[in-house]
């Protein structure tokens, strides 16, 4: 690959810079001996009578060498004296072979080398030799700042102004390269695309036992019981991120994260990289920092555990109460007919849309089953626009007539953080009278209610009879939350009791439990390493590249709802912008 070489010393300007004389002594030597073989000591002098030179140029054509060498000879500060070369191959190719264009190329770019420099372009003093010999055609660029003290140079400095001079030489040349491999690159995303997908649906599915995340775990709550001001990582002491840092690289030690983040890594390594001659290292996830939210998720989870919060480990308990509520076998027969055609993914939309106008007739005759139905095709859609407004005006009308899944669902709609239908107090009564109806999922959600404390005052007793109750007609997930409660109150007979109940209908979470009873911990440590899991698979979520937009402009996540407040601050929907985001790639 071509590649542009930049070395950047300094000297100290002004007095003698070795045997000769000082910097402007040189300088007036250059213009009156053209073509010196000797290389004098003053770095001016060697520039300019190095064989085959085509003088010295800066900003003007003309250079005034008898104002340059006095700057030169009163400037007591550092000259940073710049190489700039390239392969004899390239220059020839890219017409680098020849002082015009290399001036070109520095003027065009001496406010981004000022800028890299922390110079002010105002104060910026530059002038340049170009050399045409040997294997690599180069420039000498001598920079400096009219003013004491404002010029320094860093490495990621002199990578920015290795970057912005690359691109402009090689901007044909990169430009072809794309194109050419642009449509592999296309399949290299999709690739890593279709593979992140599995292993995060992996990761988030995953139950993790790693007992050192957890001991980790258990230190790093201890030491944020000390920690005063605003628990995240910027602000914690060193010590406490030193935990952090190694919980986040044992959490590495999952297989699935070690090959989501390699599958990761290995996309990013495909970027072609003009800027750097050097193999890149995968480093540790902690020193990410793309990955960097991954600490404050660790936190979080050890200030849980400082806190003794519980936690619900029931995502498929909706899924549940919907199939239990939907059961058309209860359905009349004319509801069920028209129930099948509306509920149908593969139907023609026209058939679903006349069985749902049919349905919603029905509702309006009084129907409980039709009203209850109805509330959920404006609930779940497609067939009709959701309205959380019109699906809690049919549940209820259903659950007044005493449909008891209508009753829990218009408990729940109330409960939920819709703003149009938000009604906390009058959810936790339809909760409660659907629970006085024997609906296990109601039950089951008012003992999560009393023991959170969040909508009604948190009342750990009524959340446990509740729970029992729930659990008692069969609830799995009521079942394995009451086993946490036994578990936390040190009643483990009970505890493994209500897990074996749990597990025997299919909870893995509970059957976790069972397979590490020769050595418990308090619920909330046991389950860190998995809620980590499950953090770390949204954060890999947001990383994942997004489909490529062939000659689309690429924008990253941040930018993009920046972009879209701007948007709504200035009348437009939420919704109305294009999402053109590609792969976070850039060449």
């Amino acid at each position: 690959m071509a590649r542009l070489i930049v070395k950047s010393p300094y000297i100290k300007g002004g007095g003698k810079s070795g045997g000769g004389g000082g910097a402007g002594g040189y300088a007036r030597y250059i213009g009156t001996r053209d073509g010196v073989e000797q290389l004098p000591s003053g770095y001016m002098g060697y520039m300019a009578e190095r064989p085959r030179s085509h003088g010295l140029f800066g900003d003007e054509d003309n250079i005034d060498l008898e104002a340059v060498t006095k700057e030169l000879d009163d400037y007591p500060g550092n000259i940073w004296t710049h190489i700039i070369s390239l392969k004899r191959e390239d220059a020839e190719r890219l017409c680098y072979d020849h002082a015009a264009q290399w001036r070109n190329l520095l003027r065009t770019h001496r406010n981004e080398i000022a800028e890299a420099m922390h110079i002010p372009p105002s104060d910026f003093r530059w002038v340049a030799a170009f050399h045409d010999e040997g294997d690599h055609p180069h420039v000498h660029m001598m920079a400096w700042s009219a003013k004491l003290g404002q010029a320094y140079l860093s490495q990621d400095s002199i990578r920015q102004i290795k970057s912005k001079l690359t691109n402009d030489i090689f901007k044909h040349e990169m430009l072809y390269t794309y194109e050419q491999k642009s449509s592999s690159r296309d399949e290299l995303v999709r690739e890593a695309r279709a593979e992140m997908k599995t292993l995060i649906r992996e990761m988030r599915q995953s139950l993790g036992n790693h007992p050192e995340v957890e001991s980790l775990m258990m230190i790093l709550s201890s030491q944020l019981e000390t920690v005063t001001g605003k628990k995240k990582y910027g602000y914690l002491p060193k010590d406490v991120k030193k935990t952090v840092d190694e919980i986040v690289n044992q959490m590495e030690r999952f297989q699935v994260v070690d090959d989501c983040y390699q599958t990761w890594w290995n996309l990013q390594c495909q970027i072609e990289d003009f800027y750097s001659e050097k193999r890149r290292q995968r480093p540790p996830l902690s020193e990410q920092k793309e990955f960097r939210s991954i600490k404050n998720a660790v936190i979080q989870e050890a200030e849980n555990i400082c806190l003794g919060k519980v936690t619900f480990e029931d995502k498929g308990a909706e899924v549940m109460a919907n199939q239990d509520a939907t059961d058309i076998s209860s359905l009349p027969y004319n509801l069920w007919k028209l129930w099948v055609v509306a509920d149908d993914d593969t139907a023609l939309m026209t058939e679903r849309s006349r069985a749902a106008a049919q349905i919603i007739k029905e509702a309006e005759n009084d129907d409980l089953y039709a009203q209850y139905l109805t509330g959920k095709l404006y609930q779940d859609g497609p067939v009709l626009i959701p309205d959380s407004v019109e699906a809690l005006y049919w549940f209820e009308q259903a659950a007044r007539q005493g449909h008891i899944a209508a009753q829990y669902e218009t408990g729940k709609l109330l409960l939920s953080h819709d703003p149009e239908v938000h009604d906390p107090d009058l959810g936790i009564q339809w909760l409660e009278c659907a629970a006085q109806n024997k609906n296990s999922y109601a039950v089951y959600r008012l003992g999560k209610e009393y023991l959170k404390g969040r909508i009604v005052e948190k009342n750990s007793v009524k959340a446990t009879d509740y729970l029992t109750q729930s659990a008692e007609a069969g609830n799995q997930y009521a079942q394995y939350t009451l086993a946490k409660l036994y578990l936390e109150g040190h009643n483990q007979e009970q505890s493994r009791y209500w897990f074996t109940q749990s597990a025997a209908q299919g909870n893995h979470y509970a059957q976790f439990f069972l397979d590490r009873w020769d050595d418990l911990k308090p619920s909330s440590v046991i389950l860190t390493a998995t809620r980590l899991l499950h953090h770390m698979s949204r954060v890999f979520q947001e990383q994942t590249p997004s489909p490529s937009v062939h000659g689309g402009i690429q924008v990253d996540r941040k930018l993009m709802a920046k972009i879209r407040e701007k948007k709504i601050a200035a009348g437009h929907k939420p919704d109305d912008y294009e999402d053109n985001r590609g792969p976070s790639m850039s060449m």
